[in-house]
């Protein structure tokens, strides 16, 4: 898995753009979701989610097909009506099962870009963005076409397109798109902007480009944003944090590199990037550390939650590029030797299938390296890269 620049980790680490201080933009408690299928069951959407969303912050909700991703973003844009629980939206109670509160998307002062970008095909680029001020969904008063014109200028000026303003949706690049979509969504001065997988049906080097751009508008302009995607590379690229969605519920709410790094569940472990796993049982707890018995031997590593203790099953994880191959005579802890079975070249490196004991483990390593397969290797992973999960 690709990660993001030195730059980007450490503004995204030190919150950068984030105003902690101000008051939350988007505040959702304890949201409850149901749907009845067809056969008459009932299926939990959104189970219990609580979080808040800070002023300048890019909050990414990740998650495989069903998990309730889309549910979720759909409900806090009123698209959806909860079953329970509560969205404030700039400190607005917009959604109370308490209170019986609902208020429409179109008073919810949010603005929403969507996977096809929903640009009207037969506007120009200054209609697509005068729009919304000239249809005044949210009650406000009608603006004066002078006054449309100076915020439509003014807003392409700043997403860098001013040159396009007589120009069709057909007539430009996908990039462009995206900056006209944008500019039509910042025009309203909301703030906050919802994002449906907007970059789900671009080819690779495309989306590449489109999400670099998009991360630097964001940062540059400082709206909140909470982006819905199933593309794992793309969360850990854009996002200030990143909520894990599993069946509903948050798994885990963290920045990018302590979902990748610091998993807190097999679950998130396994669905963000890729990792090995080993069974064992906790032979001793010392601080966040634990000692485990394990078929390979005994292993250390960190602990992923307070709630294991000695004697526990666990799961023992590490990511592949943490595996490091080992000297001979050299006495090192969570050390282990194999057989090469199979060899992937991926151009930035290489990986290797091994196989252990009858496990197969995934060693990672720079595209130089050959190995071959069939070679008896001698590895280890370092304690502080070992989590400890519950079973």
């Amino acid at each position: 898995m690709k990660m993001n620049t030195q730059a980007d980790m450490r503004a995204q680490e030190a919150g950068i753009g984030i105003d902690q201080a101000a008051p939350a933009v988007v505040s959702v408690r304890n949201l409850v979701k149901h749907f009845r299928r067809g056969d008459g069951t009932v299926a939990t959407a959104i189970d219990g989610v609580s979080f808040d969303v800070n002023a300048g912050e890019f909050l990414v909700l990740l998650g495989p097909s069903g998990c309730g991703k889309t549910t979720l973003l759909r409900t806090i844009a009123g698209v959806e009506t909860p079953d329970s629980g509560e969205i404030a939206i700039h400190g607005k109670v917009c959604f109370s099962s308490d209170e019986s509160i609902y208020v429409p998307t179109e008073r919810r002062a949010i603005s929403m870009i969507f996977q096809s970008y929903a640009l009207w095909p037969h506007m120009t680029v200054f209609d697509n963005i005068a729009y919304p001020l000239r249809s005044s969904v949210r009650g406000e008063a009608k603006r004066s076409k002078a006054e449309i014109k100076q915020a439509v200028e003014r807003t392409l000026g700043l997403v860098g397109i001013p040159e396009l303003v007589r120009q069709y949706p057909g007539q430009m690049s996908g990039g462009q798109q995206q900056r006209v979509a944008l500019a039509r969504a910042l025009v309203g001065g909301t703030g906050l902007i919802l994002f449906d997988e907007p970059l789900s049906n671009v080819d690779a080097k495309v989306r590449d480009q489109l999400r670099y751009e998009l991360v630097s508008m964001q940062r540059e302009l400082g709206f909140a944003a909470i982006y819905v995607t199933h593309d794992q590379e793309e969360a850990m690229a854009m996002a200030h944090r990143i909520a894990v969605l599993d069946n509903g519920r948050v798994s885990q709410l963290a920045a990018p590199r302590d979902v990748y790094f610091a998993a807190t569940s097999r679950y998130v472990a396994n669905f963000v990037g890729k990792t090995n796993e080993l069974e064992g049982r906790v032979s001793r707890v010392s601080g966040d550390e634990a000692t485990m018995t394990t078929a390979l031997g005994e292993f250390t590593g960190i602990l992923g939650s307070r709630d294991i203790h000695e004697n526990d099953e666990v799961m023992l994880t590490w990511r592949p590029e943490h595996t490091v191959l080992s000297l001979d005579g050299v006495s090192i802890d969570n050390q282990y030797q194999g057989i090469v079975v199979d060899e992937v070249f991926l151009g930035s490196h290489s990986e290797f299938h091994v196989l252990v004991d009858g496990r197969k483990f995934l060693l990672r390593q720079p595209a130089s390296v050959r190995l071959g397969v069939g070679s008896t290797i001698r590895m280890s992973v370092g304690s502080d890269q070992v989590r400890v999960l519950k079973k």
